[in-house]
């Protein structure tokens, strides 16, 4: 799901290097049936809020929980899926933009030991719902990966589709 995001481009780039297939749809061109087709779904970041892309992007969410889809949100997406879980999310007193450093809390499909990852956001995942767990935590965030428990759903605060550590976690992702 494009949201927006200005990395985008990045992440479709790469999913074509990885040779994976895919499609990519904007909040206002999927419909809900048409989600029965798909098994995988990625979630972009946004620029710009939108009621009815949060609406679609929430709905993609559930979808994916209860059809045991796997589910990669990336910044935006992983706020709108710990939104969507119970969670909040809360406006950061500046925007953060660089290189980050994530180190791994457990066990996990996705990554291990400590990432340097890529960030730029300004929102940040506050509370998690019950239904999820934070897997990796930085200096300046402690939801930095968070993971909707016994499931493929996954969250990243970051851009992974920016860093080379990033990249492995889509491709991890990808080969669940």
């Amino acid at each position: 799901m494009d949201n927006g995001s200005v990395y985008t481009k990045n992440l479709l780039e790469f999913l074509s290097n990885l040779n994976r297939p895919y499609h990519v749809s904007t909040h206002d061109k999927i419909s809900q049936d048409e989600l029965q087709k798909y098994e995988t779904f990625i979630l972009s970041g946004r620029r710009n809020n939108n009621s009815q892309m949060n609406a679609k992007n929430t709905a993609i969410i559930k979808h994916a929980i209860s059809n045991k889809n796997s589910l990669l949100g990336i910044c935006y997406g992983a706020e709108i899926l710990a939104l969507t879980a119970g969670g909040t999310i809360k406006k950061m007193t500046s925007i953060h933009k660089g290189d980050e450093n994530v180190s791994i809390l457990q066990k996990n499909p996705l990554c291990i030991g400590e990432i340097s990852v890529f960030e730029s956001h300004n929102y940040e995942i506050s509370k998690l719902g019950n239904h999820i767990i934070p897997i990796g935590r930085s200096k300046r965030c402690n939801n930095e990966i968070i993971w909707y428990r016994d499931s493929k759903i996954f969250g990243t605060q970051f851009h992974p589709e920016m860093s080379p550590d990033g990249h492995k976690i889509i491709e991890n992702f990808c080969n669940l």
